[in-house]
């Protein structure tokens, strides 16, 4: 399976916290890997870099084969690197639909005419197609998460990553976002998914467990959620215990 995107070595300090220290791992194409880790992991601030609003110390990025680690954002967004944010900040006064129309035009660099029909597939395959004339500012939280998502889509990612997409969900929601997710990877979208919720990175392909800005290891789910070491990490529960 052809790598997509990797990461070699990225380091980022912020003053005198390291936020990512020598972080190194590979996605493959139609993956879905996803990003454990306790608050302060690191987590965000490698999606950071990895999208471009950050730059890092050192280190490399390249996706499909092409060296981006100094590229801008909107162009890495351009290339096919989507992604989400942990809190959703829709253009409130906007509708839905037209929130999928900025991400698709100006995200995606495409004109409102070719995208119309995708706009209305990802509607439909968020459950967001009855409320695509609402405006943004009116929807429930999982309204407003489902949103997040269908904005990420609309820029047409090669790769998209989802910045705990589920938080603040009850389960059965974060299930149903959790479908949405499977149903985006099984057409051809690879993802990587940061999210606290265990439950939902028992369906991910690998697990990429990250502590105080390092690697702890990156292995199928139940290995990685077996280590006593990620135990530690992640729960404060020390080794024996």
């Amino acid at each position: 399976m052809n790598e997509i995107l990797i990461a070699k070595n990225l380091t980022k300090a912020f003053g005198r916290v390291q936020a990512v220290a020598d972080v190194s791992f590979a996605v493959r194409q139609g993956e879905l890997l996803g990003v454990l880790g306790p608050n302060g992991a690191g987590k965000t601030s490698m999606f950071n870099l990895l999208t471009g609003i950050d730059m890092p110390d050192s280190g490399q990025i390249f996706f499909e084969g092409h060296d981006i680690t100094h590229m801008a954002a909107s162009k890495r967004c351009n290339l096919g690197l989507g992604r989400t944010f942990q809190i959703p900040r829709p253009f409130g006064d906007m509708t839905v639909y037209e929130n999928l129309l900025v991400g698709a035009t100006f995200g995606g660099g495409r004109r409102e005419k070719d995208c119309k029909k995708e706009i209305s597939q990802i509607l439909e395959m968020t459950d967001l197609w009855d409320r695509r004339n609402n405006f943004a500012r009116t929807l429930p939280l999982l309204g407003r998460k489902r949103l997040e998502l269908a904005r990420g889509l609309a820029t047409g990612p090669k790769v998209l990553l989802l910045d705990e997409i589920a938080g603040g969900l009850t389960e059965a929601e974060a299930h149903e976002v959790l479908d949405v997710v499977k149903t985006i990877q099984s057409r051809g979208v690879t993802i990587i998914w940061i999210e606290h919720i265990m439950s939902m990175m028992e369906g991910v392909d690998r697990l990429l467990a990250l502590a105080q800005g390092c690697t702890i290891m990156c292995d199928d789910p139940q290995s990685v959620m077996c280590s006593e070491e990620v135990t530690e990490w992640y729960l404060g529960v020390e080794h024996g215990e």
